[in-house]
């Protein structure tokens, strides 16, 4: 099954480039990390009562400006780490130390591509779902939602590689990049999506998801989980685009 090759390929380029790929991503995780535990320690405020009977956390304005400062260097460092990494793959470009070269030409194109991804996989989704919504089934819609999404982003996400690697690509040329791709695609995003709901199994099963333990699983699995994602993205890119062989 080639879409069990593409997913065990991604997850090798990790595991076969862990040194690299701590000092592509540790130090920049680092403020990801901080990012959640700022959400996790507002999430554990007491509550208090609005006049309209609404509730919100009881968070200092300084623990809130924090909040939104590590949210927004989060975003920077997610970026940052997608696109060293794609450049490490694909062009074989190695940090010098623990941190990556600043993508100064590429991060802006980055993030706007990626909402215009999210953007087009949205208007994709939301008639799906409001067809199953409507029938009653909302299991059934939030399935469909969540595979048919997949499938759409790793049709278009060649896109995010490209700008990475200072290759110009439409979502017309990544549709056509991909275009006979539908069934290994379709695997992929299952494969994914079933990872991702394994690897949040223990906390789920933990019975306390607000934990401390928790969250420094959560932290800790979402390191994994944000690498192997970037990986996927390059393998479809590197293979479909590039014709790289999948070992």
């Amino acid at each position: 099954m080639k879409a069990w090759s593409m997913f065990v390929h991604s997850v090798r380029l990790v595991l076969n480039n862990l040194d690299v790929a701590l000092r592509v991503s540790l130090v920049l995780y680092l403020v990801q990390a901080a990012s959640q535990y700022m959400n996790y320690k507002v999430a554990q405020s007491p509550m208090i009562t609005l006049p309209g009977g609404s509730q919100i956390p009881d968070v200092s304005a300084g623990d809130s400006l924090l909040m939104v400062v590590l949210g927004l260097g989060a975003l920077v460092a997610s970026l940052w780490i997608a696109v060293a990494w794609h450049r490490f793959v694909l062009l074989a470009e190695m940090p010098k130390g623990w941190l990556p070269q600043w993508p100064s030409g590429h991060i802006m194109g980055y993030l706007w591509r990626s909402i215009l991804l999210a953007l087009i996989v949205a208007v994709v989704v939301v008639p799906v779902a409001t067809v199953f919504a409507l029938l009653g089934s909302l299991v059934l819609a939030t399935a469909a939602s969540v595979g048919i999404g997949s499938y759409a982003f790793f049709r278009l996400s060649p896109v995010l590689p490209a700008i990475a690697v200072g290759q110009d690509m439409s979502f017309g040329d990544a549709l056509a990049a991909t275009r006979d791709s539908g069934a290994t695609l379709f695997g992929l995003a299952g494969l994914m999506i079933l990872g991702s709901l394994l690897m949040q199994m223990p906390t789920i099963l933990s019975g306390d998801p607000r934990s401390v333990i928790s969250l420094v699983y959560g932290i800790v699995v979402g390191w994994f989980a944000t690498m192997i994602g970037v990986s996927l993205l390059t393998t479809v890119y590197g293979h479909y685009v590039e014709g790289r062989a999948i070992d």
